[in-house]
């Protein structure tokens, strides 16, 4: 018989809430075994127990008032009788972490190197010396060039994916048995999303490593993990070989997910052309030879360089492109957020400059956008009295209105943003931008942060609300099946400058530029034989 290296039987998790003695389950009666070598997912919406549950590995909830049930044992040891020795053991040396956010999982204060290193030293007898040696050694592993030099590099320094991989590093840093990768991928674009799968498949390969993955995404999973475990409201829904599951799922909630996600290859619903957005109708924006720039000197680079584009009344263009290829600033300056170096942004055929009413912008982030201190109400009608509307009662009601256009109930008008999930909070940001009644609006990575069926449904209203009034959408996005679902035409932008441009079937179906290509082979596969494939064939690019 296998020896098991994780051991959960019927798992169950209470937090603390409200009154005293006052607890909610989050995780109820969950029991699943991972082999060594072995990689298993785990998958479900926001708020079904994912991440509680790969807490509960590590004992992470200890000290935090929650009240956990049944028993869990990784690497031989008894997470929930262990003393603060055997944890402090467990941690970092039988199983490490890998978390969604690595900014916030590393020190900005420190060089990257001296964190690992740190780590090592923490879980072993090694000295100063060979805690550095082996930081720059497990970095030159995960793929960071020139691992000596950029060691001693703080996290600001490293890229999005970089910091990924020195997470990853971190964690490989005293040889763990057990990796716990939570949402390692949620705010990387598709290219090196897949190199960071690549990377933790690698490892298993080479280490017989033990992978959990949590993911929201069941393309991340389908081509990284060889068994599902599907999660709904804290409970078990389904279980099963990754292949079986994903071709005959039994459960309805498991097909409904699938069903959810955006597929390159699914058929596009067709669109309907408001009046008024006829191919020769006059533009809602126009961007002509757009350029913006950064830094000083010698570091000066181009964000933006020589970007020209259209954008009509009921018609969504799709930007696309890697970390850095200048969407986000592109998309600030269409709306005066940025002013452009060269060249002009026009609207309604006449140059403007500076933030107007009729351009407004949909952020990744509803937190931070969004002020913790003032009430969504307040944040949806903060465009309005700018507008300067004086009457209280006629602000509140159209407030009111915004609040239910998107799905929302107005009576939580004095509620703060902190009393919402995050698909409802980005509803919130979507009222607040209808408040003003813009002819465009720009969504800069508005579900790139929400799980598969809140995805399906932040689009719809989008879809809905052009629909109804005609607006000019620019979606800018990582996520290239999202793109194809809800785009007339597409955008592709590397490094600044725009490589390819026009309906969205004939780009994604008939690619000119190799970048273009690049990117859609990078997208996660729904069938793991072809994740498979994909997989080797980057192994032999790059070999």
């Amino acid at each position: 018989m296998t020896h098991l290296l994780v051991e959960v039987d019927g798992l169950t998790v209470d937090f603390p809430v409200g009154a005293p003695g006052a607890y909610v389950r989050a995780v109820d009666g969950i029991s699943f075994t991972l082999e060594p070598g072995r990689a298993l997912g785990l998958v479900g919406e926001s708020g079904s127990g994912k991440s509680t549950v790969a807490a509960a590995l590590l004992g992470l909830h200890r000290g935090t008032g929650a009240r956990l049930g049944g028993a869990v044992r990784v690497g031989g040891t008894d997470v929930g009788s262990a003393g603060p020795g055997e944890l402090r053991a467990l941690r970092g040396g039988v199983a490490a972490m890998v978390f969604q956010d690595p900014l916030s999982s590393l020190d900005p204060y420190h060089a990257i190197g001296d964190q690992i290193a740190e780590v090592h030293r923490i879980h072993t007898a090694a000295s100063r010396r060979a805690a550095r040696a082996r930081a720059v050694q497990v970095l030159d592993r995960v793929g960071i060039p020139d691992a000596v030099r950029r060691s001693r590099a703080r996290p600001h320094e490293f890229s999005g994916g970089m910091r990924q991989r020195a997470l990853i590093a971190m964690a490989l840093a005293c040889e763990p048995r057990l990796l716990i990768a939570d949402e390692p991928t949620t705010a990387l674009d598709v290219t090196v999303q897949a190199q960071i799968l690549d990377l933790l498949h690698g490892l298993r390969e080479e280490r017989g490593l033990g992978l959990l993955l949590v993911t929201h995404d069941v393309g991340v999973a389908a081509g990284s993990v060889d068994d599902l475990l599907v999660l709904r409201d804290g409970a078990a829904v389904e279980r099963g070989p990754v292949h079986r599951l994903l071709a005959r799922p039994a459960a309805p909630y498991t097909r409904a997910l699938l069903a959810a996600v955006p597929r390159l290859d699914a058929p596009r619903t067709p669109r309907p052309r408001p009046t008024g957005s006829a191919p020769g109708s006059a533009p809602v924006v126009e961007a002509r030879a757009l350029r913006r720039e950064f830094g000083r000197g010698r570091r000066r680079v181009a964000a933006v360089d020589g970007v020209s584009l259209t954008v009509r009344a009921g018609e969504t263009l799709g930007i696309v492109g890697e970390s850095g290829s200048g969407k986000s600033t592109l998309g600030r300056m269409l709306v005066g957020l940025l002013e452009p170096g060269e060249g002009q942004v026009r609207r309604g055929g006449a140059e403007v400059t500076g933030i107007t009413p009729g351009a407004q912008m949909v952020f990744q982030d509803p937190v931070s956008s969004l002020n913790p201190r003032r009430s969504v109400g307040e944040s949806i009608a903060d465009p309005l009295r700018a507008a300067g509307q004086r009457d209280e009662a006629a602000v509140r009601a159209r407030v009111g209105e915004l609040l239910t256009r998107v799905g929302l109930d107005p009576a939580h008008y004095d509620r703060y943003p902190h009393e919402f999930s995050g698909g409802q909070r980005q509803r919130v940001g979507i009222a607040r931008a209808l408040a003003p009644g813009p002819s465009l609006i720009v969504c800069d990575e508005p579900v790139s942060a929400l799980d598969v069926t809140t995805q399906a449904q932040v689009t719809a209203l989008l879809a809905e609300i052009q629909r109804e009034s005609g607006i000019a959408l620019v979606f800018i996005a990582h996520d290239l099946a999202v793109v194809r679902q809800v785009s007339d035409r597409v955008a592709v932008m590397r490094r600044g400058r725009m490589v390819e441009e026009g309906p969205v079937d004939e780009v994604y179906d008939r690619p000119a530029h190799p970048y273009t290509r690049q990117l859609l082979d990078a997208v996660p596969a729904l069938d793991p034989e072809l994740a498979a494939e994909r997989r080797s064939a980057r192994r032999e690019v790059f070999a």
